[in-house]
């Protein structure tokens, strides 16, 4: 592959991570959400954010088979054009309902593009190429989401519709996807056996945990906000640009971090999220250390997914490598649609009561578990390597 047609993949990966990255155009006017549809429970607002995850856990399983019978490109262009419908929806009328129906046909995009961008990074790029392939992906994730976060607090601080119109980006990134992927890969018929490991499941697993913690911060951050900073969505979609934007520092340095975190790197992302929280716990009214907040959440994401995905991807062949993302997805997305409830409902257990920042307390603790849960997973996988290795010797 030479030069001009690495470029042309790199430009697809960017707009398949902003296709995900709509995702979150929401998440800094929940607020103002919740001030316009009264009667709606808090719960079903929060969920505006994490919708689209559980339809993408479905499609994203049913896209590991998908892939197999038809090209990526054919999956994508279609995952593009349900972006830009979608945001449309919203302006056929003030409703509520209308919303959120909006929001899960979104999923269908989001399942498509989140399982999609890695099996596309897998099948062009290789060992190194594909780390910084990944770490790309990641910072452009996380550019499309400061992006998206910073123009959604501002145009929709007096009608949260505007905001919708994000997702014509949509029809952009149609044009582009089918003029610079090629079709090829799994076009062909499918012959091989998916196998997926122990990395596979376990690394998966640790994706649930990571994003069932972490979605908190786009679920809450609006609704936390105190004093002179309260109902301030262009505030809130600062902190949330500022939350993707350090994505995209993130992917730039992974190799770096990589090297120096080395087997703990999972750990030291989830790490990253708990004390971010602190902050966030500790200074609701105080914009300085919110932003310093945002940045160790934000850090987290942006090293966690790249590191989970080289993993899976290395894991597996080729053959099986689109199973393997799904599966990965599928993890993130469940951990962000059962986290609203289920927090607010441990909230509620531990506390007495409902709060933001009782939510970011009880995910700040369940993180730092898991965290230790990884290194613990690691560290013994690792052992037992160095053993089997002495032992053949």
């Amino acid at each position: 592959m030479n030069t001009s047609e690495k470029k042309k993949i790199y430009l697809v990966i960017i707009c398949i991570s902003f296709l995900q990255g709509l995702q979150f155009w929401i998440s800094p006017l929940l607020g103002q959400i919740a001030a316009q549809y009264p009667k709606t429970d808090v719960n079903l607002v929060q969920m505006l954010v994490t919708a689209p995850a559980i339809v993408s856990v479905v499609v994203a399983l049913g896209c590991g088979w998908l892939c197999t019978k038809i090209s990526k490109k054919s999956l994508l262009l279609l995952a593009a054009i349900i972006s830009g419908i979608t945001g449309i929806m919203p302006w056929i009328g003030d409703s509520f309902e209308l919303l959120f129906l909006s929001r899960m046909i979104y999923g269908i995009a989001l399942g498509l593009s989140t399982t999609l961008n890695t099996a596309v990074v897998a099948d062009f790029f290789h060992g190194e190429e594909r780390v910084s392939a990944m770490g790309i992906q990641a910072a452009s994730i996380g550019a499309g989401m400061v992006f998206i976060t910073t123009v959604a607090g501002k145009s929709g601080a007096l009608e949260y519709r505007n905001a919708s119109c994000l997702n014509y980006l949509g029809f952009l990134a149609f044009i582009i996807i089918l003029i610079c992927l090629p079709r090829q890969g799994k076009e062909e018929k499918f012959s091989g056996t998916i196998r997926l490991n122990k990395e596979v499941w376990i690394t998966s697993a640790f994706a649930f945990l990571e994003f069932f913690f972490l979605i908190t911060f786009s679920t809450n951050i609006s609704m936390h906000l105190n004093g002179a900073l309260k109902g301030n969505s262009a505030a809130s979609g600062i902190l949330t640009g500022i939350f993707s934007g350090i994505q995209i520092v993130a992917g730039f340095i992974l190799g770096y971090v990589t090297k120096w975190t080395g087997k703990l790197t999972l750990s030291v992302a989830m790490i990253s999220f708990s004390i971010g929280s602190v902050f966030l716990i500790l200074f609701p009214s105080n914009m300085l250390f919110l932003i310093i907040g945002a940045i160790l959440c934000g850090f987290s994401q942006g090293i966690f997914i790249p590191t989970g995905m080289v993993a899976i991807s290395n894991a597996v062949d080729t053959t099986s490598c689109a199973m393997a993302s799904a599966l990965f997805t599928c993890g993130m997305s469940l951990g962000q649609f059962l986290s609203p409830t289920m927090l607010n409902r441990l909230s509620d257990m531990l506390f007495g009561t409902i709060t933001t920042g009782n939510v970011f307390i009880v995910a700040a603790s369940g993180m730092v578990i898991s965290a230790f849960l990884a290194a613990l997973w690691k560290l013994s996988d690792y052992k037992r390597r160095i053993e089997t290795e002495g032992g053949l010797k």
